[in-house]
């Protein structure tokens, strides 16, 4: 059996690797062009860690820009194609319909093939998809991954589950592909649904994370403000120990940013206000990240009382990647800088993608540190 992967980003390629890794033929495509000659030479640019090291290893993957050629070639197809956020906080699933498209062009194309797409999509698309190829003998699968950037290799071989949207012809094998990657951890727990439960299921997730981010902010701003900021991390380790809560992202400091939680939490509050839910849970988390980030300003200008320069450790959205993102980190060192204050960072690996004000020497005067 060979496995193709149309979108061999970010995530899509740490996808391809490890599969790879776990015994099998893949074939990867990639519309960037020389991207694909790099990765073709075993070389990739990438903050992710692991990966350089797997491609180096890889001895059963090719890369192409020709989805055809996957297609044609591949008898289970992953897609990780972009699907940025509009407006109204859905997705754009255009790169998905492109894929779609390609299906419907191959000249040949044999029966028991299966698309499984991996990048995040509203409710309810992938029945479009399913829909748009009838009778070709192609099923839709809906197979969402739970990852953190920084850790993609790490996280896709530790899942705690794995989501199967879909019912078709390569159901067991997609379920073993997952037991492979795993490569003798503990094997996920794997919950077979609808494709639109589990598109629901991707975005309720993360959803359920900023959620539990922006509590644990709110209850410290509560703290903070009456007197007690230095019992914050007491507070919310003893919150977290309840087992009906749990310890993990309850913990004070930034608000969610990323590529994931903001335009994911936005998605779900759009499709629930879709259905006709009132007290929507998403728009608040959002409403309260973006106040969050006004209070951690007025926060550290108002501890900052000799108005020494600030010093930033990092500039993403969390430390150990390359990511500007929605980083609250990076909006207090602008909106520090437009308020007049000399801001320094410790980590120069963004500074050209980062405002020309910052300065990256160390610093020869006090400086106040920004850390929660």
């Amino acid at each position: 059996m060979k496995i193709g992967l149309i979108g061999a980003g970010r995530l899509g390629i740490c996808l391809a690797l490890l599969i790879e890794k776990a015994g099998y033929n893949v074939l990867a495509s990639d519309n960037r062009e020389d991207y694909v000659r790099n990765l073709q030479k075993g070389i990739i640019d990438t903050a992710e860690p692991e990966v350089q090291q797997y491609l180096s290893n890889a001895n059963n993957i090719e890369f192409t820009t020709d989805n055809i050629r996957v297609i044609a070639e591949c008898d289970i197809i992953f897609t990780l194609v972009a699907t940025p956020s509009l407006e109204d906080g859905s997705y754009d699933v255009s790169a998905v319909w492109k894929v779609i498209d390609d299906f419907k062009n191959v000249p040949i194309l044999l029966d028991e093939k299966s698309l499984i797409v991996g990048c995040t999509t509203n409710p309810g698309d992938c029945n479009d998809f399913q829909n748009a190829l009838k009778n070709t003998g192609i099923d839709v699968f809906y197979n969402p991954e739970f990852i953190a950037q920084g850790s993609i290799i790490t996280d896709l071989q530790n899942s705690d589950m794995v989501i199967i949207g879909g019912n078709g012809n390569h159901k067991s094998e997609l379920e073993q592909i997952y037991e492979k990657i795993q490569m003798g951890f503990i094997s996920p727990s794997v919950y077979f649904m609808s494709t639109k439960a589990a598109e629901i299921t991707k975005i309720a997730v993360n959803c359920y994370l900023t959620t539990k981010i922006s509590y644990a902010n709110m209850l410290g701003q509560v703290l903070t403000l009456s007197g007690m900021e230095d019992e914050i991390d007491n507070v919310l380790k003893s919150i977290g120990s309840d087992d009906r809560i749990g310890k993990k992202y309850l913990k004070y400091g930034f608000g969610f940013g990323g590529p994931c939680f903001p335009r994911d939490n936005r998605a779900f509050a759009s499709y629930a206000s879709k259905v006709g839910i009132d007290h929507n849970i998403g728009e608040v988390t959002d409403a309260f990240n973006e106040e969050h980030a006004s209070f951690l300003k007025e926060y550290f200008i108002y501890k900052n009382k000799k108005k020494m320069p600030f010093l930033f450790n990092y500039l993403a959205y969390k430390p150990k990647t390359d990511i500007l993102t929605e980083s609250q980190q990076y909006r207090l060192c602008l909106d520090l800088l437009n308020e007049g204050y000399t801001v320094y960072c410790s980590d120069s690996s963004l500074k050209d993608k980062c405002d020309s004000r910052i300065i990256y020497e160390k610093p020869t005067q006090e400086v106040f540190e920004i850390k929660l």
